[in-house]
């Protein structure tokens, strides 16, 4: 494999987009597809399955007036409401479709964060990265998640987010954060075990930490498996529940859970069957595939650049007309064979 990456990247010059460049690009691209759709069903909607976490659309089509807020599911988006204007709702928990236990928040009218912009928001003057609380699921951009006492981490260093608002309503996660929260993550670790009464059944136990003396204010980003430390006593339990957000208990509830749930079910990626396929040819068979490919791109682009100087739409029957008159018009080669030396 690594030396049929050597040869065509030998083949192009430095300036040149080479086929491997585009194999890796769409397994970028299948990743995060399979990762919010691989667990999703494309071919039978999910009503019958009841509450769960999926993908979810909102059709403006159907629903114009921004006061009938409704989802609808993957399967649903492709079958009865192609062509119509759909929202990317990205996931939701506990869904079901048009069912009056649902929650609705702002998301579904199109709109983002405590500004309420759209994305891609068509105003704005530079990009930044929007990250979903974990509880109300309302996707926040960065710049409007920082707390006064310190940055937003890198990603890397977090595991989770709970906006500002949320911590604010469910408050004893403040007694969390002071130890497992990003600010924390050098002195005290998710292994760390702190003492209790194993003498005592673990439901009569209470581990939730003390509220801290300074409290923080902003949104909070919680480390890797800050989930598993919260208390499980009955107390603690009822809390949950009247707060309604007993799903933290559950090891499945995570956008992490369901995006790995979908990555096992996803097939062999277009990636590896490129390079499969890469690697069954021979050098110069290698310098003639990538030659058409760039032509093909470079006609591409001219094709499409008309479109965009007359502002017009490109249709699902503008590409199949380029591709037909490709194939029509591809003149006859004289390929050196490949045994030649």
């Amino acid at each position: 494999m690594a030396n049929t990456s050597k040869n065509v990247e030998n083949c192009e010059e430095d300036n040149s987009v080479t086929m491997l460049d585009v194999l890796q690009e769409a397994n970028q691209l299948e990743e995060d597809a399979n990762a919010v759709l691989g667990a999703s069903d494309d071919g039978n909607c999910t009503y019958n399955k009841g509450y769960i976490r999926q993908a979810l659309y909102a059709c403006k089509t159907c629903c114009p007036n921004e006061q009938d807020l409704a989802g609808v599911c993957l399967a649903c988006s492709f079958h009865c409401h192609e062509g119509h204007d759909l929202v990317e709702l990205y996931t939701k928990r506990n869904f079901r479709s048009e069912n009056k236990e649902n929650k609705y928040n702002q998301n579904f009218k199109g709109v983002y964060c405590i500004c309420s912009r759209p994305y891609p928001d068509p105003e704005a003057t530079t990009d930044d990265e929007m990250l979903q609380c974990v509880i109300c699921e309302d996707w926040y951009h960065s710049k409007h998640l920082g707390s006064p006492e310190e940055e937003i981490p890198e990603d890397d260093s977090f595991e989770e987010v709970i906006c500002k608002d949320c911590m604010s309503k469910h408050d004893f996660l403040r007694n969390y954060a002071a130890k497992h929260s990003y600010s924390k993550t050098k002195k005290n670790s998710v292994n760390n075990k702190e003492d209790v009464d194993v003498t005592s059944p673990p439901s009569e136990i209470c581990t939730m930490p003390e509220k801290p003396s300074t409290e923080k204010t902003g949104a909070c980003f919680w480390i890797e498996g800050w989930r598993s430390l919260l208390c499980v006593c009955e107390n603690c339990k009822k809390l949950y529940d009247e707060q309604q957000v007993s799903f933290l208990l559950d090891p499945t509830d995570s956008v992490q859970a369901y995006e790995e749930a979908g990555k096992v079910g996803s097939s062999e990626s277009q990636y590896e069957k490129g390079m499969k396929a890469l690697a069954s040819l021979g050098h110069v068979q290698q310098v003639n595939a990538i030659e058409e490919y760039n032509n093909m791109k470079e006609k591409l682009k001219e094709y499409l650049q008309k479109f965009a100087e007359n502002k017009k739409v490109v249709r699902e029957e503008d590409i199949k007309e380029f591709f037909s008159a490709m194939t029509s018009n591809k003149k006859s080669k004289v390929i050196v064979p490949s045994f030649c030396r």
